[in-house]
């Protein structure tokens, strides 16, 4: 567990000939974020432009410098938290003081910078066309963890390559591919799957300095009109209409099946679009003692009074001199899967009925992250825990077990039959 009373950081920088400085005892105001509508980290700090045994720190630091931001917890915790080129170098002579005010970005930046004209042909893969672009840009690559479904032609005219990639995962996502986040993690640039992180941090009353909660259907779609290919005269005829939640009134959005493009596979990705855009959104927004490895797109767990549940990090905001974080969360609703038959006891009974609420004996086994089918798992002893959540869309890991001794350490979701 990490402790957050021991957190620390520590800032160094890279010169042009590879020279390292750690200038951690000249630094104040030092931040960090990714906000959601951006590719890129972005860093700041103020820094007391006093001479050095270098020379003064305007002199070492120019535009260009790379800039890690490193954070220690005091124990097994200790590593790159961000790191960015200077891009922005501001010297202020204010009242006798002289200051340096830099502002930095990773890798990703270039791509929100530039524009480029790029076609694809019908049948490209996702992967071939986003790592096409971090290729021509040369731009070191690690994991490719996101989707690679066939696309139809796609054509981008002075678009900004940040735009150009994220729509080629949307279109990937509405086509059945996995939600994904794309990041630059120690130099290298990563395509991960949202909530992909191996630790899930848990916020609850006792560690958090606020929760705000909102509720919205302002942007929720409830129907999906399919149109093929316009005639002579324009006109485009109604080839498939997907309902979604019109209890809420019809708001409609067009889906135009590309001329490479079956019916069938327009229906699909109409489908996901409701799949996407359909649910009713439920954000939050919470304010913390800063945890300086958790980035966007990660997976966190959040409880509080009568709110509980697993939710993915849209934009986060890191304070370091406040040893704070800001961050805005979407809700990770369970996907549904088909309704299973109840089935009866071992000895022919029906199965006893369980309550959110219900202190259970927990027989020991798999605690999971989610609910989802496929989530990560971890081994968990045997004990008495509380039911604090039910999944009742059909998960595959249904039950949200708490341990209420020290015998047992489950915290998370298991399977039926599991307890008693």
């Amino acid at each position: 567990m990490i402790d957050l009373s021991k957190i620390t950081y520590r800032v160094v920088v890279m010169d042009g000939n590879g020279n390292q400085y750690n200038i951690t005892d000249y630094v104040r105001n030092l931040g960090w974020e990714e906000g959601e509508n951006e590719l890129s980290l972005r860093s700041s700090f103020t820094a007391r432009n006093d001479e050095t045994s270098k020379g003064y720190l305007s002199g070492l630091i120019r535009p260009g410098c790379l800039v890690g931001i490193f954070a220690s917890d005091g124990g097994s915790l200790d590593g790159e938290a961000a790191r960015g080129t200077v891009e922005t170098w501001e010297a202020v002579e204010k009242n006798g003081a002289n200051e340096l005010r830099c502002t930095c970005y990773d890798g990703l930046y270039k791509l929100q910078a530039s524009q480029e004209n790029r076609f694809y042909p019908s049948g490209t893969g996702t992967k071939s066309a986003v790592q096409a672009i971090f290729n021509d840009w040369e731009m070191p690559q690690g994991e490719y963890k996101g989707p690679d479904v066939a696309h139809g032609k796609m054509a981008y005219n002075n678009r900004f390559l940040s735009d150009i990639i994220r729509e080629i995962l949307d279109d990937a996502a509405k086509k059945g591919g996995e939600p994904c986040i794309v990041r630059e993690e120690k130099g290298y640039i990563q395509v991960l799957p949202k909530g992909g992180n191996e630790t899930v941090y848990v916020f609850k009353e006792d560690n958090t300095q606020s929760f705000n909660q909102s509720i919205s259907t302002a942007d929720l779609i409830t129907r999906v009109k399919v149109v093929g290919q316009a005639d002579g005269d324009g006109r485009r005829s109604v080839e498939a209409t997907v309902e979604g939640r019109t209890e809420y009134g019809i708001r409609q959005r067009i889906y135009s099946r590309g001329s490479d493009e079956t019916v069938e596979a327009a229906k699909s990705a109409a489908q996901e679009i409701l799949n996407n855009e359909g649910k009713i959104r439920r954000d939050m927004s919470v304010q913390s003692p800063d945890v300086p490895f958790i980035r966007k797109g990660d997976l966190a767990y959040i409880m509080s009074g009568s709110i509980s549940g697993y939710y993915y990090v849209k934009s986060i905001r890191h304070n370091a001199d406040a040893c704070s974080m800001i961050m805005d969360l979407e809700y990770a609703e369970p996907e549904p899967e088909p309704e299973a038959e109840e089935e009866p006891g071992e000895d022919g009974q029906e199965k006893k009925e369980y309550q959110v609420g219900d202190t259970v004996n927990f027989h020991g086994g798999t605690h999971y992250i989610s609910s989802y089918p496929g989530a990560k798992g971890y081994s968990a002893r045997a004990g008495q825990a509380r039911i604090t959540e039910k999944d009742g869309s059909g998960g595959a890991h249904p039950w949200h077990l708490i341990h209420t001794d020290s015998a047992s350490n489950v915290y998370g979701w298991v399977d039926d039959g599991t307890f008693d």
